[in-house]
């Protein structure tokens, strides 16, 4: 599986996909950085996010914090990392 690079620019698409690199954050910033986006989503918009490992402790966090309020659906996930949608409720 090959990850692609998602560069800054790509905002976002008309189907309401905003992608989020992680792995070009700093770790120790990561998690906020997460949280502030998945924050600025509206109802039916989607984070494609892509990173260097798979987050079980930032998926954790996520379900304390939101609940039933993001969905989480996992598109790719392998050696090189994972691509995963985050949809709000």
């Amino acid at each position: 599986m090959k990850i692609p690079v998602v560069h800054a620019h790509n905002h976002s698409r008309p189907d309401g996909i905003y992608h989020f690199d992680a792995r070009g954050i700093a770790k120790r910033f990561r998690h906020a950085a997460i949280f502030g986006a998945l924050d600025a989503l509206n109802p039916g918009e989607r984070m494609r996010f892509v990173n260097d490992h798979n987050p079980l402790p930032l998926l954790q966090q996520m379900q304390s914090k939101y609940g039933d309020g993001i969905e989480i659906h996992y598109l790719e996930q392998g050696e090189q990392g994972v691509m995963i949608d985050f949809i709000r409720r």
